[in-house]
């Protein structure tokens, strides 16, 4: 609605767009639950009721495209590891446009980056990205980092930290003494890296595994919010060489990964990037789309003075 030329949208119109949008409450019980979002009001001609885009939510939209624009160069590169992470340097730019909320990508990405750089993208077959030259600069993973950190401040011998992830289980999760000693051999299995090739298929079907932990960590931190819905991620399955149960492979790592199901979907957490469910290090994205949703939570109930829009069967 925000794109639309008019300025304002009919409810009868709006009511239309309840399955569309995937709402399971009616379109004016919904509205009225977030008067900070949108405006209800009489169009002063056709006397019918009306509704569009608060300023207050306009004006964190505007802000939300500053910040993308900005932060294009990012985006850029996230765009390059994602496409190194393929077997075959390519991914389809229907699987791209899906999760470019979650990477900070423009929705005309097509146009305003892969065709803005051509050095180091191009369009091949209709829906196909390839990467142009590999940025052996961006190989190294985020995991790879925190090893150094723990290698450097613990003192860790790098035989226990080669290798591992942070494992951080959720309050009150009690892990077994068989399972604790499963998990330390576990660390110290080596793995193939997100950004390697070589031999992917080889190891056993635990390395095989690891190695799958390894792109979705990798794959996580390199997103907006550290997150993304599972079905989107499933996506990425083949051209990453993941032929696992996503969703198994997840549920088996709770140390590693957070699946939440509210709404209608899946979505899987990075949960050693968030502390008391806030991203330990945020970046301009993540904090314009926080006030967004500090805007969306932000209800009330509607006073004697306005008429419940649910009475209005929209």
């Amino acid at each position: 609605m925000s794109r639309r030329t008019t300025s304002h949208t009919s409810l009868q119109l709006v009511s239309r767009w309840t399955n569309i949008v995937g709402l399971n409450v009616g379109i004016g019980v919904f509205i009225q639950k977030h008067p900070r979002i949108f405006e209800v009001y009489t169009h002063p001609v056709k006397r019918h009721l009306c509704c569009r885009i608060s300023q207050e939510m306009l004006n964190l939209i505007e802000e939300e495209a500053l910040v993308l624009n900005q932060s294009e160069m990012v985006a850029v590169q996230r765009l390059k590891k994602l496409l190194m992470m393929s077997k075959n340097g390519r991914l389809h730019a229907h699987s791209l446009w899906l999760v470019r909320t979650e990477f900070g990508l423009p929705d005309d990405f097509r146009a305003s980056i892969i065709s803005k750089y051509p050095e180091a993208f191009r369009l091949v077959q209709p829906d196909t990205v390839e990467l142009v030259d590999k940025d052996d600069n961006l190989t190294t993973a985020d995991i790879e980092k925190w090893r150094e950190s723990e290698y450097k401040e613990k003192w860790l011998s790098e035989y226990e930290t080669r290798y591992a992830f942070p494992i951080q289980f959720p309050t009150g999760f009690k892990i077994e003494k068989g399972d604790r000693e499963n998990l330390k051999t576990w660390q110290r299995l080596a793995y193939l890296k997100p950004y390697d090739h070589n031999e992917a298929n080889c190891g056993g079907i635990e390395r095989f595994e690891k190695r799958a932990v390894g792109i979705l960590h990798e794959f996580l931190s390199m997103t907006v919010e550290k997150m993304v819905d599972i079905e989107r991620l499933a996506h990425f399955r083949k051209d990453f060489n993941m032929t696992v149960n996503l969703r198994e492979l997840l549920l088996k790592h709770p140390g590693i990964f957070y699946i939440s199901n509210k709404g209608n979907s899946l979505t899987v957490f990075l949960r050693g990037k968030y502390a008391k469910n806030f991203l330990l290090e945020p970046n301009p994205i993540y904090l314009v789309r926080r006030k967004m949703l500090d805007l969306v939570l932000l209800q009330c109930r509607f006073s004697k003075r306005e008429q419940p829009l649910k009475e209005l069967n929209l």
